[in-house]
């Protein structure tokens, strides 16, 4: 397992291809991670599943309709764009046209994606388990797609 330094700011998220864990960015996207914690401990995420998946690009998931079109009862978040890089293992929120729109569809990069920088709203980074991220069935929808069986925060675990 990796060595999670601060359990309150990283997301274990069991994926049906395995464990992912990510750490979260507090002093980059304060809200934003506020709300992917929110929705984690209220078991919004489990069961939820990747709908977008395009290779080279990213895994899309965190729509309960599954449709890409879906979100969380809670208000849209306004941006909070950084200069952090969309680079491998980026996690960032996915929104519509309106910069304001991220509610709680989120991506993982799979490689570089410089070109969404100061864009999208990065909020955290795979510290371990990218290979099972690798392994999501790709997809625009995708067929049987892969899912988050589980998705918490690390101090919640016992």
């Amino acid at each position: 397992m990796a060595e999670i330094k601060d359990p309150e700011n990283t997301i274990i998220m069991d994926t049906t291809k395995g464990p992912v864990v990510i750490e979260l960015f507090p002093d980059v996207a304060p809200k934003h991670v506020a709300r992917i914690k929110e929705l984690a401990r209220e078991k919004f995420y489990d069961g939820v599943v990747f709908h977008r998946v395009i290779e080279g690009f990213m895994a899309q998931g965190g729509d309960p309709t599954g449709t890409g079109m879906g979100g969380s009862d809670k208000p849209n978040l306004p941006a909070e764009f950084s200069n952090v890089p969309h680079v491998r293992g980026t996690c960032s929120m996915a929104r519509s046209q309106n910069p304001n729109s991220a509610n709680s569809q989120f991506f993982i990069c799979f490689d570089d994606a410089s070109f969404l920088n100061r864009q999208y709203t990065v909020w955290g980074q795979v510290i371990e388990g990218m290979d099972n991220v690798d392994k999501i069935k790709r997809g625009e929808p995708v067929r049987d797609p892969d899912s988050i069986k589980t998705m918490r925060v690390a101090a919640d675990i016992a």
